[in-house]
Parts: C-alpha cells; sequence; structure tokens
C-alpha cells in the first residue's frame, strides 16, 4: 500500500511527538532514580549503618495509586508492570535484591519473583522449598519466594511445614496465572514413555494424560524446570513445564495449556526477616491448634466475627508432631497492628493449644 506525501508527513509529525515525550519521560525516569538514590543516603546515613530498603507495603501503595490513576489504551495490568519494574530499577541502585526460590532457572517460581521483583532482582536458584527457607533464615539472600496455594490441587505442604518452625514473616504475595505445556525432544506424543514434573503439576495435568497419553508412566521431581532439563537429556522423557523453560532449556512445546483447568493458579508468598507495616489493604496469616473440647474453633470464628473481620481462608493439615491433631491455617483481612485485628488475635491465642503469627503483608494489586 502506498502512502501519500501527506501521510508521510503525519507520520513523521507523530514520530517526532513520540519522540519528544520519551525524552521527557526518560527525564522522569532518572529524577525518580535520583531521589532513591536520596532515600538510600538517608537510610544509611551516608553509608554507615544497615538499612530495610525494600518495603513491600511502599511499593503496594504506589501500585494501587498507579492503577486508580490509570485512564489509558494501556490496562490497569500493563501499566502497573510498567511501574514495577521503574520501581525495581530504581531499588537495585539503593540495594540490589537477592531472592531465593525453587529452581532450577525457567521454573514458575522464578516466574513468579520476576513478577513480584522486576527484573533487576537477583534470582538466587535453590533445589528444595526448605532450602528456599533456610537461604533466608542464614542471611545468604534478603528474601524467599514460595508456592503456598494451588486453585486445583489445594495446599502445598512442604511450604505449610516449614511455616511452622521458621522464625521468618510473611510479607508479600503473589499470584501466577500457572500454564502447562508438555515439553520433549521428541516431536511424537507415542514415542513419549514418561513424563516428569512437580507432584503438584502432575495433578493439575492428571485428566489430560489420562486423555491422550494412558501408556505413559509419571515421576515426580522436585521443580518442573528440573524436568525440563531432565528432558532435555533423555528424548524419551516428556517434561511438563512452561514455555520459557522450552526456550530455555531448547526443548519443543509438544502440547500447550494442558492443565485441567483453565483458569490454573499457584499463590507465593515472600518471605523475610522483617515485619511488613500497614499499607492500607493488608492481610494476616496465622496458624493455630484448638484444645479437643466442643466449640473451640467456633470460639476462634466468634473473635473475629464480632469485630467484622472477614477470614478469607482456612485450611487444616495433619500436625506433623502429634497424632490426630490438626493445625489450622487462617487467612483474614487487616493487618496485625490495627485495633480490632490485634485484639482479636489477643484473644485467639487464649483459645488455642498452639499459635504463631506468620505476618501480616499487603493485598497484591497486580492480578
Amino acid at each position: 500500500m502506498k502512502i501519500s506525501t501527506a501521510e508521510k508527513q503525519q507520520l513523521t509529525d507523530i514520530r517526532n511527538k513520540i519522540d519528544a515525550i520519551d525524552g521527557q519521560i526518560q527525564n522522569l525516569i532518572a529524577q525518580r532514580a535520583e531521589c532513591a538514590q536520596e532515600v538510600a543516603n538517608i537510610k544509611t546515613q551516608g553509608g554507615q549503618v544497615e538499612a530495610v530498603f525494600y518495603r513491600p507495603e511502599r511499593e503496594a501503595q504506589v501500585l494501587r495509586k498507579v492503577k486508580e490513576r490509570n485512564n489509558s489504551l494501556l490496562s490497569d495490568d500493563t501499566m502497573m508492570r510498567l511501574f514495577r519494574e521503574i520501581m525495581s530499577a530504581c531499588l537495585a541502585l539503593e540495594q540490589p535484591l537477592r531472592v531465593a526460590y525453587l529452581g532450577p532457572e525457567g521454573s514458575y517460581s522464578h516466574a513468579s519473583v520476576l513478577k513480584q521483583f522486576g527484573s533487576f532482582a537477583h534470582p538466587y536458584a535453590v533445589s528444595s522449598i526448605e532450602d528456599v527457607f533456610k537461604s533466608v533464615e542464614n542471611g545468604e539472600v534478603s528474601y524467599g519466594l514460595v508456592p503456598v496455594e494451588n486453585s486445583s490441587e489445594g495446599v502445598v505442604k512442604q511450604t505449610q511445614n516449614c511455616l511452622i518452625n521458621t522464625p521468618l514473616k510473611v510479607s508479600g504475595e503473589v499470584e501466577l496465572a500457572i500454564h502447562h505445556c508438555l515439553l520433549s525432544k521428541n516431536n511424537k506424543l507415542e514415542n513419549i514413555h514418561k513424563i516428569v514434573a512437580h507432584t503438584q503439576a502432575l495433578g493439575q495435568c492428571e485428566n489430560w494424560l489420562k486423555n491422550n497419553m494412558p501408556w505413559v508412566v509419571t515421576e515426580s521431581v522436585n521443580s518442573n524446570a528440573l524436568a525440563a532439563q531432565m528432558a532435555r537429556e533423555d528424548d524419551s522423557l516428556g517434561a511438563i513445564a512452561s514455555e520459557q523453560a522450552a526456550q530455555l532449556y531448547e526443548l519443543q512445546v509438544i502440547e500447550s495449556h494442558i492443565e485441567d483447568q483453565a483458569d490454573n493458579t499457584t499463590k507465593f508468598w515472600v518471605l523475610g526477616t522483617e515485619e511488613t507495616e500497614i499499607s492500607g489493604d493488608d492481610k494476616t496469616a496465622f496458624v493455630l491448634a484448638l484444645p479437643n473440647k466442643s466449640g473451640s474453633l467456633m470460639g476462634v470464628l466468634d473473635s473475629l466475627a464480632s469485630r467484622n473481620i472477614s477470614m478469607q481462608r482456612i485450611i487444616s493439615l495433619p500436625s506433623t508432631d502429634i497424632k490426630w491433631d490438626y493445625l489450622f491455617f487462617i487467612n483474614i483481612e487487616g493487618h496485625q497492628n490495627e485495633k480490632l485485628v490485634e485484639e482479636a488475635l489477643t484473644e485467639i491465642k487464649q483459645k488455642t493449644s498452639f499459635f504463631k503469627l506468620l505476618g501480616s503483608f499487603p493485598t497484591s494489586p497486580m492480578t
């Protein structure tokens, strides 16, 4: 299609306008970076003291304002992701963040680190969920990120068990849409004899595997990215993992979107050593055990209901210490330092045989 002289001039004018806007954007980002450096100097008193730079509540507040202000052709989520990257770059000037996750590179946990902290964070891959906790506890990293719950397979028990004994605090959350692919060096289903994946991924794709590959055996491994690594070395294997893992490990995507539920989502928690301050839209997580008597759980619920505190999640899991005893993992709306929540938690402690506050953290504005 031929463009007229008038149309060429219009394009030139628009491109010149874009160039001018780009210059303004660049100058403003530079000013923001200078402000971030000033914050670092104040917090460290000119580099003489240690300081905490990453404030989950502050970042949540910034992203909520971005969402509220947005009145553009770009979606709220797209606009927040752009600002997420700007904040990540500015934070890296103050303090590069090292974040532990269940590796290797290319896992869904790796993707959740980038979504929560941006691409200027330094992901640190470890081989197990337990090692994520240990890395933060030992000071090897600033934060850890662990899967907590999947919308179709339920809780991640390794994470829940580690939360019982760790001194770490839950300081943030991130949700990640999970779309599984079947990856292999092979390009034909019939040549694949075994499927390797994380236990949760195998469960999330169980029906698809039964209907499309009834002959294969399955093997659980520590992560889907590890499964992709294994498939790279053995063309009789198929791995359940992401498209990113396929690119990273040079595998073919045999089938896409093989998860049984289209809205398959996994929730991850950020683990740190510092408590998070009030952001204005927060959640509080705790775990408890109850005495073996009638109405004990109702008593806990009454402490919340009488103060109009909404309970968002309650999950029971068998205790690993006492036979036939159960632990209840509970999430509520509000922050532990808010008056009504503080009152409710104090009252609940008196009604339990075991109580542990896991942390308060901002509700993520990003979907």
